[in-house]
């Protein structure tokens, strides 16, 4: 494990159910830049048992009392998307820097409003999306090697695939999930429709790395189909670059987990096929340039994504460095994407992603 530094960011999770427990409480622990400081879940016992195993240094069972605490520096708001403005915008308020679980949001008004909330001149507060592949050490090579060596893009093609066998390996990979009666759930079912439920928990996976690699995107067109219970949606891209792209999301496969991407530019391209993240094992990416007719890949050592996202989170707050992440016009933008897909495929027409706004 990486030595901890002298100066510890102090993080407070909020949420102790299954993304805190297999991805946020080990990698605060783990962060060379960071400390799992407190806790909270409204969930008595939850809160207890995930206490006995990861030793914050406080525990709350109010999501108030954690803001009030003046040691809590920033949250991770790891719970039900459909709680992540109303909590974000309490944290902001009560001046803590906001690291927000992906998507940022289920509607692109509230994610809007958030904007307000960073207006603090006499403390800037920074906001950070969890899209984890971002910091996928062959992912951010591919990102940069483009940035610096692809010249104008031409062409874009990323795909992600789930698996009918995802959840097996998942189940195998993460610790056993600790359950409580007591956790609060979104009214309704969220999972029950779910067309936008895949769009939301899935796309938000394309289009962010899709965004990262290839920039902003300003139309979509897409076609959806369902058959034998898998969920295709085919989308044409047009890029602010002037580049075009194809994006490819389908859910489940006969198949195993695919997440790749193409990218094909003035002076080379790149290829990428990304693992599930719970392997802790870096993207498989090819970089090639005509400047030497030579391919580049990288080793990626630390693959741990969520640590690493946490410590690149923790550097920009106490060290001003640039931040990596993705930003809040980055979730925004992201949602508004999904948004446009959604609306596209339910009329078969092309859409502006600036014409476009409510749920996904």
């Amino acid at each position: 494990m990486s030595k901890k530094e002298a100066r510890l960011l102090r993080v407070g999770v909020l949420g102790a159910g299954p993304i805190a427990q297999a991805a946020h409480f080990e990698a605060c622990c783990k962060a060379r830049n960071a400390e799992l400081y407190a806790m909270c879940d409204r969930a008595e016992d939850l809160v207890t048992r995930m206490a006995a195993i990861h030793q914050p240094r406080v525990t709350y069972t109010d999501y108030d009392a954690m803001l009030a605490d003046p040691q809590v520096e920033a949250v991770i708001i790891a719970v039900a998307d459909q709680f992540h403005i109303p909590l974000a915008q309490k944290a902001l308020a009560a001046g803590k820097h906001v690291l927000i679980e992906k998507p940022l949001g289920v509607n692109v008004e509230e994610c809007e409003s958030l904007r307000i909330y960073t207006q603090r001149p006499e403390q800037p507060l920074v906001v950070q999306i969890g899209n984890n592949r971002r910091f996928d050490p062959g992912v951010t090579f591919a990102q940069r090697f483009i940035q610096e060596e692809l010249g104008q893009l031409q062409a874009l093609k990323a795909w992600y695939y789930d698996s009918v066998d995802r959840y097996t390996m998942t189940d195998n990979l993460q610790p056993l999930p600790i359950t409580s009666a007591n956790i609060l759930r979104p009214a309704g079912n969220p999972k029950a429709d779910r067309q936008r439920y895949f769009l939301l928990t899935h796309g938000i996976h394309l289009v962010d790395t899709v965004r990262f690699l290839g920039g902003a995107l300003t139309r979509v067109h897409a076609r959806f189909q369902k058959r034998f219970d898998s969920y295709c949606w085919f989308i044409a891209a047009d890029f602010a670059n002037g580049s075009l792209g194809h994006l490819d999301l389908i859910v489940p496969i006969r198949g195993d987990f695919e997440e790749g991407f193409q990218v094909f530019g003035e002076y080379g391209s790149v290829n990428g096929h990304a693992y599930l993240p719970w392997f802790f094992k870096a993207g498989h990416v090819e970089c090639f340039s005509v400047r030497d007719h030579q391919y580049r890949r990288v080793l990626g050592e630390d693959a741990f994504s969520y640590k690493l996202q946490i410590e690149s989170f923790a550097d920009t707050i106490l060290h001003d460095a640039p931040q990596l992440g993705a930003n809040l016009e980055d979730g925004i933008a992201a949602v508004r994407t999904l948004v446009a897909i959604a609306r596209s495929a339910e009329s078969d027409t092309p859409m502006r992603l600036d014409e476009v706004s409510g749920n996904v």
